[in-house]
């Protein structure tokens, strides 16, 4: 089961809307702390009203105990109005993208989610965060490094939290790589595999560079990176070469590539081999150590993964939504003022490697060594 967004084509009109900016003030929070007021439950807006939104972030919404939706940012006020209709929430919580800043003079609002295509979210979360509003950045972070560390100079001047949505870093399957990783009862992992693909098969912004900064690689990709890193035990690769395949629709995908092969090295030997396609099926992730191994398949779809080891099949009670889970940890971490456990920097550590892999990719298949 695939449950990728990346498949679903996005409003136009969304889209559009998403291109104008806003800029910010200040927010009321507690003098003596920084933290927005003491409240049962934060108030989130959901800046970009795409499928994502719409199928899983604004659903998640009516489950979570520690945050709830109070507001959007959209280029339509009419899909605004009918949020605000649908989750109880006054129609003056609407922006647009060109008002951002006037979320500052709004107590009900505390956390700002972006959801936009790719190439918008640094504007957007660098809106948010001069209005001191703390934000989560759908992934990727941004489409180079040097946004994200504009979004995170941002973040530190307005003094507010950003958190990535990696919503499997809160995945009990994946908490469980990450205890075998951190514990080490089968020894290290030293070889990984796996890759995310799907079939594009409607034009849409996300095999546009100008939006998306890249093709399957930005979309799908960065999660068996993201795997691949808890199976390090969190850490980075030491060095990235790549591949691009040739392209068997280079019509629709113009100016990205349709379809990446790459290898991640980690210190102490481990090696990965992953790949990433807009033109065909993939959904798997596998680690192995000297004493076990454990294969996630499906890996990084909604809801449904499930998990095969050497000792034999796990199974664990999972959430209603990830998204649910991931929201409210953030929101528990804004009010509490404790660390996300998917900060920025993380989503810019990720960005470091899809720049070495594409780099790699454009000399060839260059070996190409990521700095510590």
């Amino acid at each position: 089961m695939n449950n990728s967004p990346s498949v679903a084509p996005v409003d136009r009109r969304e889209l559009l809307g998403g291109m104008a900016a806003g800029i910010g003030a200040v927010m009321l929070t507690e003098p003596a702390t920084g933290r927005p007021p003491a409240r049962v439950k934060l108030g989130v807006a959901l800046c970009g009203l795409g499928n994502y939104s719409r199928g899983q972030l604004g659903p998640a919404l009516k489950l979570t105990r520690n945050c709830e939706l109070r507001g959007v940012v959209t280029g339509s006020q009419e899909k605004g109005e009918a949020w605000a209709e649908e989750y109880g929430f006054p129609a003056r919580n609407v922006y647009r993208y060109d008002t951002m800043a006037r979320l500052a003079e709004n107590p009900d609002i505390d956390i700002v989610y972006v959801v936009t295509p790719n190439a918008l979210h640094a504007r957007h979360v660098i809106a948010a965060a001069e209005a001191r509003k703390h934000v989560i950045c759908e992934k990727p972070m941004a489409v180079s490094v040097a946004e994200c560390d504009a979004m995170l100079a941002a973040c530190r001047a307005g003094n507010v939290k950003l958190s990535i949505g990696y919503r499997l870093q809160f995945e009990p399957h994946y908490e469980e790589l990450k205890r075998h990783a951190r514990e080490l009862d089968w020894g290290a992992f030293t070889r990984m595999g796996g890759g995310f693909s799907s079939v594009m098969t409607k034009p849409q912004w996300r095999a546009e560079r100008a939006l998306a900064g890249g093709g399957p690689l930005m979309d799908l990709g960065i999660y068996p990176v993201q795997a691949a890193c808890m199976a390090a035990g969190g850490a980075a690769p030491v060095a990235v070469t790549a591949r691009e395949r040739p392209k068997q629709r280079p019509e629709f995908f113009r100016d990205v590539e349709e379809a990446i092969d790459w290898t991640m090295e980690f210190a102490g030997g481990a090696r990965g081999e992953f790949s990433t396609s807009y033109n065909d099926n993939l959904n798997k992730f596998r680690a192995e150590a000297a004493k076990g191994w454990i294969e996630l398949d499906p890996a990084y779809s909604y809801s449904g993964l499930r998990v095969l080891t050497s000792a034999g099949p796990l199974s664990f009670a999972v959430p209603r939504s990830q998204q649910a889970v991931q929201m409210d940890d953030f929101a528990r971490c804004v009010r509490d003022d404790l660390p996300t456990r998917v900060p920025g920097e993380m989503g810019r550590r990720d960005m470091v490697i899809i720049e070495a892999i594409y780099e790699s990719a454009a000399q060839g298949g260059k070996r190409v060594e990521i700095a510590a």
